[in-house]
């Protein structure tokens, strides 16, 4: 079983996973609460608010969300990954309280606190637990 200790770098991509998402998010929802209600039935508006500036930034965020969730998945298993992703849950509390103005109540409050401690308590475990492929030996030995 590989059990190493993350890297700083792998952290930082922890890092990314955790507050792209969120950030994008929350961009993506001051964006549109700008915008009339859009229907699906009247696609070219939905095409028209990808142009604009908050949405257009949550879009980028997510896709650096979506390129560090690739990234971090290279290297730990999903069932550490994801719970590395639900700590974005509190950010986004934070962000829809404070950037938002979102009224948050305190039940939501607490759910983001338990998903703190679940997160916390996931963390401890090895980052992966699928054993590290050896390399084959070569075939081209001269005998």
């Amino acid at each position: 079983m590989a059990n190493h200790k993350l890297s700083l770098h792998q952290y930082f991509i922890l890092g990314l996973v955790s507050i792209c998402a969120p950030l994008g998010d929350a961009c993506l929802k001051r964006g549109m609460s700008a915008m009339p209600t859009i229907s699906l039935a009247h696609p070219m508006e939905l095409i028209g608010a990808v142009f604009t500036p908050w949405i257009a930034l949550g879009i980028v965020l997510l896709i650096g969300f979506f390129a560090s969730y690739l990234t971090a998945l290279s290297w730990a298993d999903l069932t550490y990954v994801l719970p590395a992703t639900a700590s974005g849950y509190v950010v986004m509390e934070i962000l829809a309280h404070f950037w938002l103005g979102e009224q948050v109540s305190w039940m939501r409050w607490l759910g983001a606190l338990l998903i703190t401690v679940g997160v916390a308590y996931v963390a401890q475990g090895p980052a992966s637990t699928t054993p590290v492929a050896e390399e084959a030996p070569s075939k081209l030995e001269v005998g």
